[in-house]
C-alpha cells in the first residue's frame, strides 16, 4: 500500500520561504515516476484548492494564478520525492498543504505565514 508523507511546513514571516517535501513509499509495482503529481492548499475554513501540477517526467508544470512566480513544483524520480519551493510567502498562503497522486493523498503539512 502506497504512502505519501509531507514535511517542511512551519511558521514563517511574510516574504519568507519554505520548501515542502512529499516522500512516496510503498508503491512497489506502481512506481512514483509513472504519475503526475499535484500540490493542494486548504486555507483555514475553506475547501482544498489546487496550487501546482507536475507531469510524470517533470517536463510540464502548471500553477494557480495566486502562486505563479512565487512557487515552484519539482520532483526527483530517483528519490521518489515531490517538492514545492515557496517564496515570498503571504498571509493568504496559510493553511494545510497536501500532495496528491491519483488515488492517494498525503496527511498534509501546516504552513502559517504571520508576523
Amino acid at each position: 500500500q502506497g504512502l505519501l508523507v509531507e514535511s517542511g511546513g512551519g511558521l514563517v514571516q511574510p516574504g519568507g520561504s519554505l520548501r515542502l517535501s512529499c516522500a512516496a513509499s510503498g508503491f512497489i509495482f506502481d512506481t512514483f515516476s509513472k504519475y503526475e503529481m499535484k500540490w493542494y492548499h486548504r486555507p483555514p475554513g475553506k475547501e482544498r484548492e489546487l496550487v501546482a501540477y507536475i507531469s510524470a517526467t517533470g517536463d510540464r508544470t502548471n500553477y494557480a494564478d495566486s502562486v505563479k512566480g512565487r512557487f515552484t513544483i519539482s520532483r526527483d524520480n530517483i528519490k521518489n520525492t515531490l517538492y514545492l519551493q515557496m517564496n515570498n510567502l503571504k498571509p493568504n498562503d496559510t493553511g494545510v498543504y497536501f500532495c496528491y497522486r491519483p488515488g492517494y493523498w498525503g496527511q498534509g503539512t501546516q504552513v502559517t505565514v504571520s508576523s
